[in-house]
């Protein structure tokens, strides 16, 4: 589905580089799969989504969808991308309800089609009672379920999930990995970042481990943890971390 190469993210002071957040990414993102981003804090997991999200251009390289840069067709590429962002944007003077319909709107939907919808996912994700709440007087698990039905209320067929369950309680994570995983069903491509390795483990189609700005390995789940002959994900990115610190991997 999408086409990653060569894909760097320099910031600049006065003209000279103070940071190399990615460093020559190549990656494939297969339409219908669950894609997961891993590593430590300022490994480029977040620099990464937000370029394929169209947030922020690349410094080198190109990210492609149907051939054609990203960059170079950003109003129907947006169409087909929903983001759920880490931090929460939420609008503080409109209620649920409104907050959805805007949204559809401005992905060019009509008034009855982002009416429809709306309330066809504060159906789904249980907010029918909350319809006429502020979002930002919501609870933790909730209003996840908010800004993730908000990203799909134009129907994307890329969503995007930066940290979706972070803070979250057991119970309410697992909810929100039963609506991932019907986003699967329906056959939407998931780009997934966590820090949660069961999570990671438990939904991902493939994981791919990034550190200072490159991919180390990409594969599945179980051929990870069978090749690096452990118990689970979660030690296999341990044992791999610390083999990257013992051999110096900053550069």
């Amino acid at each position: 589905m999408i086409t990653i190469t060569n894909l760097t993210k320099s910031y600049f002071e006065k003209k000279k580089i103070v940071t190399r957040a990615l460093k020559g990414i190549d990656l494939d993102i297969q339409e219908g799969e669950i894609l997961t981003l891993l590593g430590v804090n300022g490994a480029g997991k977040t620099t990464l989504s937000s370029i394929i999200a169209s947030l922020h251009p690349p410094t080198t390289g190109e990210v492609l969808w149907k051939d054609k840069s990203i960059f170079k067709q950003l109003s129907t590429y947006r169409r087909i991308v929903g983001l759920c962002p880490q931090k929460p944007n939420l609008d503080r003077r409109m209620n649920l309800e409104d907050n959805l319909f805007f949204s559809g709107l401005s992905f060019g939907m009509s008034d009855k089609a982002a009416k429809d919808k709306a309330g066809e996912l504060m159906d789904k994700f249980n907010l029918g009672t909350y319809a006429k709440a502020l979002a930002f007087t919501l609870s933790g698990g909730y209003k996840q379920r908010f800004l993730i039905a908000r990203t799909l209320m134009h129907s994307p067929k890329l969503v995007i999930l930066d940290e979706p369950t972070i803070g979250l309680d057991p119970h309410v994570r697992h909810k929100l990995w039963d609506t991932i995983r019907d986003l699967k069903k329906d056959g939407t491509t998931v780009l997934l970042t966590t820090h949660y390795l069961d999570e990671a483990e438990t939904l991902s189609d493939r994981v791919c481990i990034i550190d200072s700005g490159q991919i180390k390995l990409i594969d599945t789940p179980q051929a990870l943890v069978e090749g690096y002959k452990q118990k689970n994900l979660e030690n296999v990115f341990i044992h791999l971390i610390d083999q990257l610190q013992e051999n110096g991997h900053e550069s």
